[in-house]
This record gives structure tokens, C-alpha cells and sequence, in this order.
């Protein structure tokens, strides 16, 4: 028996013209005007034409690509896909609640556009680093980065993505020694992202009590669809829960690779990758390459998503 869950990209993903195309769309370009008029000002003109730099700014990142992979699981719903689960990665998370009924597309777009304001004010650009670790185990890394933070330098694991690859999150020198570290502690390499704060660590938790006041002002429901949280890699319908996670999501490791085995073993058999790029869709096969992965990005990866589940 087949069995979808939609899946969303999370910060790194966004890219200048991301879902510009599926936004030509009669029934998906009112996402963009919804953001523009929900902001106050052009973000979609900002993903249409960019710069990439400014696009990346975390506060500008957050509500683009939210805008974009709810515009895309909009319209595979209306082409009569349904998922089972939705979960995101990161911020991808508040797309998947937007998708599974908990927030409004309006009230996700406003609330993730604060949230990266309350992380960039906590830590402003250019103060922190993320970093993604390959070809370490997880409790080798965590000595390594603990006996750094020690030192004066926080660093932490942030996103355990999938076998042998740990993304680390701190201070600017911090990830900068750690990355030295742990090559020289056997990983095979160490990338810097493409992100412009410390996200999913320590240096988080003076937002997290800002997120906390903006997430009471929301109207949430409980979910139509189960979302899998990243603190916990569990299914969560319960507004109240989903809340108390998000603040705590915002200094605390994502739990992506367990999130995933969680998806399959409630019987998910087929991934949709709801946003620009095939980050998640890489992950998933490294964690378990029997399932079936689909990345739609645009017109033509929408409609052979469409073509293929004619056959589930």
C-alpha cells in the first residue's frame, strides 16, 4: 500500500527563482501576492530577482522558502495527492504545519519572518557558522566539539541528517576550530553552509523566549495531517505540543535521520520533497534507499510527480 509524506527544505535550500514558475500557476500565484501583502513588502521580488546574499539573510530566507513549498504541496493536493505525514527540516518545519492545517499560510509566513529576525538579533549575521560534518560518528563529534565549547568557543551538533553526515552549529571561531578538529579527529570533510546564524544551538535560546510570545499571539489547530517534530522525531496533531516544540526546535539538535525512520515505520513508502533543491531527497536515500523519493521544484518535476501517482 502506498503511503505519502510531504517533505520541506529548510535554510541552504533557497535559491534566486526558486518556484517562480510554478507561481505562473492561476492557482499558485497567490502565494506570492499573500506574502507580499502579509510582509509589506516585494519578497517576491527579492526570490524572483534576488541577490542571493540577501535572499540568504535568515529573516528574508525563512518566509521565501516557506512561500515556496507551501505553494507546492497547495497544488499536488489539488491534483489529488494527500499526504499521511508531513514533516520539514529546520524551518521546513513550519511549512509542513501550514501544509497539515495547524497555521495558516498567512500566519506562518508572518511568524517565520520574526523568528529569523528573534535568531538574527540573538546572533547577528556574521557572528555564527554552521558546518556539516562528514564521515564521523556522532559520539566522537560531540567530544570534540564539547571539549571546544569548554575552551570558550560554543559549538554543538545541530542537525543529525542522516548516516555519517552531522551538521555542527556555534560562534564564527568557534565552528572555524571545530571544523580543523574534526578533520583531524577522522572526518573526511567538513563544508561550511551557506546560512547566516548559529542555528539549532545554545546561542538561540534568547530567541526562543521572543519565538515563544509571537507563537501565543497565533491562532494554531490541531493538525489535520500528523507532522513528525524535529525535537522529538514523533507524529504530533496537538496545537498546544506543536507550540512547545517549535521553541524548543529553535536551540535544539533536528533529529532529521530519525524522523525519517519514524516516516517509514508508519508505513511511508513514497517521500515528496515540497521546495527548491533535493537536499531532503539526497537524506532520505542515505537513510534507507528502498523507499521511493521525489523532488518537485518546478513545472516539470510537479507534473511527473503527478504521472507517477497514477501508479501508487
Amino acid at each position: 500500500m502506498t503511503k505519502v509524506a510531504f517533505i520541506f527544505p529548510g535554510q541552504g535550500s533557497q535559491s534566486v527563482g526558486m518556484g517562480v514558475e510554478l507561481a505562473e500557476h492561476e492557482d499558485s500565484k497567490r502565494f506570492f501576492e499573500q506574502a507580499d501583502d502579509v510582509l509589506n513588502f516585494k519578497l517576491s521580488g527579492l526570490i524572483s530577482n534576488g541577490p542571493q546574499e540577501e535572499l540568504t539573510l535568515t529573516y528574508n530566507a525563512q518566509p521565501a522558502l516557506l512561500t515556496v513549498g507551501a505553494m507546492i504541496a497547495s497544488r499536488l493536493v489539488q491534483e489529488g495527492i494527500t499526504p499521511a505525514y508531513t514533516a520539514g527540516h529546520s524551518l521546513g518545519e513550519y511549512t509542513a504545519l501550514v501544509a497539515s492545517g495547524v497555521l495558516s499560510f498567512e500566519d506562518g509566513v508572518s511568524v517565520v519572518r520574526k523568528r529569523g529576525l528573534f535568531m538574527n538579533d540573538a546572533v547577528p549575521a556574521g557572528q555564527g557558522a554552521m558546518a556539516a560534518i562528514l564521515g564521523l560518528d556522532g559520539k566522537k563529534l560531540k567530544e570534540v566539539t564539547d571539549s571546544i565549547t569548554a575552551e570558550g568557543y560554543p559549538v554543538q551538533p545541530a542537525n543529525l541528517n542522516c548516516p555519517g553526515q552531522i551538521v555542527i552549529s556555534g560562534t564564527k571561531n568557534g565552528v572555524e576550530k571545530a571544523c580543523i578538529d574534526l578533520k583531524e579527529a577522522g572526518a573526511k570533510r567538513a563544508i561550511p553552509l551557506d546560512v547566516s546564524g548559529p542555528f539549532h544551538s545554545s546561542l538561540m535560546k534568547p530567541a526562543a523566549e521572543r519565538l515563544k510570545n509571537a507563537l501565543d499571539e497565533l491562532e494554531m489547530k490541531e493538525a489535520s495531517i500528523p507532522v513528525i517534530a524535529n525535537v522529538n522525531a514523533a507524529a504530533v496533531t496537538d496545537q498546544e505540543k506543536v507550540k512547545q516544540l517549535l521553541v524548543e526546535q529553535l536551540y535544539s539538535p533536528v533529529l532529521w535521520e530519525d524522523s525519517v525512520r519514524q516516516l517509514i515505520k508508519h508505513g511511508v513508502t513514497h517521500f515528496i520533497e515540497c521546495g527548491p533543491g533535493k537536499v531532503l531527497s539526497g537524506l532520505v536515500k542515505k537513510i534507507d534507499r528502498s523507499v521511493t523519493v521525489i523532488p518537485v521544484y518546478d513545472e516539470e518535476t510537479l507534473q511527473a510527480a503527478i504521472e507517477a501517482s497514477k501508479g501508487w
